[in-house]
């Protein structure tokens, strides 16, 4: 059904762009695959200051694939009012090269929603839950301190068609795992009960799926925080404390479209112990993978730190797998009953960038980062570090029950990043 209304909505956009809006001052652009890797839902940016200007003439990109539209969407990154990026994503055959054509039309096409991005928050205890595009959250802001849970879902969530995430904005900052059954958009209401206060109801079974991950004090699946020789400093508390360690905590959801959905926090003044440091951290989804890119960058470094990255491993048994065979990324892996009561098969993964990979750790298993392992990653003052975190279901997909399928998702999938795609732009 979700498949024949996608057809009919793209059915649809084709026919405004061929009936009633004409593409206006177009140019050509070359893509071309350079790997040995058939590619799926490849992601392309495209900068703006590469691009022809519509001086006025139409309002609307639009791209062109011979006479079928490609689902695309401009982003404002820099958040100065003007779009700085062209995101559209496209499949590839190995060393496949096709030549697309960028317009613009006096009409904005809609395209079926394959990412999104959202956030609540409730201004008391007994106010209703309202969506929100970005927030300010200082350090006596947490639950123990309000007295209550302000954010739905504890805080933002995003997705795609294959998966979706959450971030614990209220102060502990671990990322968790939504399984999802269905390509759809999961509804607005996840983590609303129906008279609109905050209410966990995302840990029952749903038609869309369900949150699926135990994360306790790790930091869930791609969380972060710092390291020394001799010490583990978790950015931000846990559930049992009243004053975050970051005095000042921003959030913002930079974009949410059809092909890409983009999330940014700023953490000012976390003071672990006695260091003060700024962290920047960007988040990316976008179609056809069972996991997100992460962004973090950090200044007040002292020289002795390094980042961790984690993968939390409460329920599982089973140890830690690594995979170094793609030249740019290591992957580091787990497949095991870890799901919630270890109910189902669920494989994860972090995929990272082998420059600033230099081996893992354990975390303690007791503590306020504990039970995960931990990807050690060197990094420099105001440095950024890529990397992704997957998650991949059993009842999203029966075949990763099969370790052997799962690991062979991943490091394809390590494959499909690391594929450079050469963008040609004819003015």
């Amino acid at each position: 059904m979700q498949t024949q209304q996608y057809l009919i909505v793209f059915l649809f956009s084709i026919g405004m762009v061929s009936c009633k809006n004409e593409v206006k001052k177009s140019q050509q652009i070359q893509l071309t695959n350079t790997s040995e890797y058939e590619l799926k839902d490849k992601s392309i940016s495209v900068k703006r200051s590469l691009l022809v200007a519509n001086d006025g003439v139409a309002k609307h990109l639009v791209i062109l694939l011979g006479k079928d539209t490609i689902p695309s969407q401009t982003n404002d990154l820099d958040g100065d009012g003007k779009w700085d990026e062209l995101f559209f994503v496209t499949d590839f055959r190995a060393g496949e090269s096709k030549s697309v054509t960028l317009g613009w039309t006096d009409e904005a096409i809609e395209y079926p929603n394959r990412t999104s991005a959202r956030f609540g928050k409730r201004a008391s205890s007994d106010a209703k839950v309202e969506p929100v595009l970005e927030e300010t959250m200082m350090a006596d802001e947490l639950p123990l301190s309000l007295g209550y849970q302000q954010y739905q879902t504890d805080g933002p969530s995003w997705e795609n068609n294959k998966v979706g995430f959450r971030h614990y904005l209220d102060g502990r900052n671990a990322k968790d795992l939504f399984g999802k059954k269905t390509s759809e958009i999961s509804p607005e209401n996840v983590g609303i009960n129906s008279k609109g206060a905050v209410e966990d109801n995302y840990h029952t079974m749903e038609d869309w799926g369900r949150d699926i991950l135990a994360v306790g004090n790790s930091v869930g699946l791609g969380g972060y925080a710092l390291a020394t020789e001799d010490a583990l400093m978790r950015l931000g508390v846990t559930v049992e404390d009243s004053i975050n360690n970051v005095e000042k905590t921003t959030f913002k959801i930079v974009a949410e479209g059809p092909v890409n959905s983009v999330l940014e926090y700023t953490f000012e003044n976390w003071k672990p112990n006695d260091r003060t440091y700024t962290v920047h951290e960007t988040t990316s989804i976008w179609p056809g993978m069972y996991g997100y890119q992460n962004t973090v960058s950090f200044s007040g470094l002292q020289g002795n730190e390094h980042l961790v990255i984690g993968l939390v491993s409460i329920n599982n048994n089973k140890p830690l797998e690594i995979d170094e065979e793609n030249e740019e990324y290591v992957v580091l892996f787990t497949h095991d009953k870890q799901s919630y009561e270890k109910e189902w098969w669920l494989g994860m993964a972090l995929i990272l960038p082998k420059d600033h990979y230099f081996g893992y750790m354990d975390a303690p298993e007791t503590g306020n980062l504990s039970n995960t392992y931990l990807a050690q990653m060197k990094i420099r003052n105001n440095e950024p570090v890529h990397y992704y975190a997957v998650g991949a279901w059993e009842l999203s997909d029966k075949k990763f029950i099969d370790k052997a399928y799962f690991k062979s998702y991943v490091t394809d999938l390590a494959n499909q990043l690391s594929a450079k795609i050469d963008i040609k732009i004819n003015h």
